[in-house]
């Protein structure tokens, strides 16, 4: 190795699998040193975005609802299957999976440790947990969580929006008023010892699925009010720490909902519905923050899972309203073939082929189990959490 040129070890080693990395740095301290090379981690995660992606499951059913897995597609069989991996836990006895950004996960706390926020690598496995919130009011709760990376910085923040005077049903009704809703935004610099009150905020967002990580900004969708009779995007940069509107697509109108962001080859783009809810839209904005530049790519319409018609017989396949894709349907990603990655009702995958329009199902089991679960799009690195809470 010391014979070779570092440019050279570093993209030798930068194609190797996550997990075999980790295991070289107990061979020597310069090993050690080399795996956690700001170079050979940012060469390593570049290398593994250009893939399909992989996902982090949470489970949501007992009895292993604390429980997280990986999820690869595999390209060794024939018909298109996901393998899940259980993953090493943080010490957390229960907790809801926020979301990812450049292999790190956020995770919250439920119940008895509610309120506790933890950053956690699941191949390194080396986490921190974040000071706790102290409201400044008691009766503000039940906020929305954001989690990302100012590039301009190189400091991960993250954002609670917590809202007054608002239950956890009404925060996932759509007929809560936000002109009624008093929130205050608060933000973390992971590593710092406390949190800033950026001060209130007039906006009541959707819960927790609708955030994109798009052009350093985190993004939401905010219910109607009073002044405007259609849902808005709204952008939180986490450089400046403003909120921004963002320019809406000319589909969404009074009788087309917009129901969530996702990302598709790096750029913002927005899940809508027809009039009668049945068939999914997907408009994508080639240049970020013009209008004009919202462009419908993709066009879906309902379909029901062969794994779901098992489960749930005793409901009618001909009912338009319980398979319509507002209600069942989530749009994960795009994958390098073309294919859309669909997620139903949280127990199902479904691959969508938009020049032949044919739905395929993915086989996707947890030790020979069938779960509910919640996927993120991820991406396992080296980034280790040490190695930026000083800089």
């Amino acid at each position: 190795m010391d014979r070779l040129p570092q440019e050279l070890i570093l993209d030798i080693l930068s194609r190797l699998p996550t997990p075999s990395l980790v295991q070289f740095r107990s061979v020597s301290r310069a090993w050690r040193i080399l795996i956690r090379d700001k170079a050979l981690v940012n060469k390593h995660f570049n290398r593994l975005a250009e893939n399909d992606p992989t996902f982090i499951l949470k489970i949501r059913d007992q009895p292993a609802q604390n429980q997280l897995y990986l999820g690869d597609f595999s390209s060794d069989v024939g018909d298109m299957t996901i393998m899940t991996k259980k993953l090493t836990m943080p010490p957390l006895p229960s907790f809801h999976l926020v979301s990812s950004c450049n292999g790190l996960l956020c995770l919250r706390g439920t119940h008895a440790s509610f309120g506790l926020i933890c950053i956690y690598n699941p191949f390194t496995r080396d986490y921190i947990e974040l000071p706790k919130l102290i409201a400044k009011h008691p009766s503000h709760h039940v906020g929305v969580l954001g989690f990302g990376f100012d590039a301009t910085t190189e400091k991960y923040k993250v954002v609670e929006v917590l809202y007054k005077g608002i239950t956890r049903r009404d925060f996932t009704s759509s007929s809560s008023s936000s002109s009624s809703i008093e929130s205050v935004v608060h933000i973390l610099s992971v590593g710092s010892p406390t949190w800033r009150n950026l001060g209130n905020f007039p906006f009541h967002f959707m819960w927790q699925k609708s955030q994109v990580l798009v052009n350093g900004k985190l993004h939401w969708i905010c219910y109607p009010d009073k002044n405007n009779a259609t849902n808005l995007i709204m952008s939180f940069d986490l450089a400046d720490e403003q909120f921004q509107e963002v320019p809406m697509p000319d589909c969404i109108s009074y009788d087309r909902e917009l129901h969530e962001l996702v990302v598709l080859r790096g750029c913002l783009s927005a899940v809508s519905f027809d009039d009668d809810n049945k068939e999914l839209e997907i408009w994508v904005m080639k240049e970020y923050g013009v209008r004009e530049c919202w462009v419908k790519e993709f066009s879906i319409g309902a379909y029901v899972p062969r794994t779901l018609q098992a489960n749930d017989e005793q409901v009618s396949l001909n009912s338009s309203m319980y398979w319509a894709p507002k209600i069942c349907m989530r749009v994960v990603c795009l994958l390098r073939n073309g294919g859309i990655l669909l997620e139903y009702r949280g127990k199902a995958f479904v691959v969508y082929d938009p020049h032949s329009r044919t739905f395929q199902d993915l086989h996707l089991t947890f030790e020979g189990i069938h779960r509910c679960f919640r996927a993120v799009v991820h991406v396992a690195c080296l980034n280790w959490i040490d190695t930026f809470l000083n800089t």
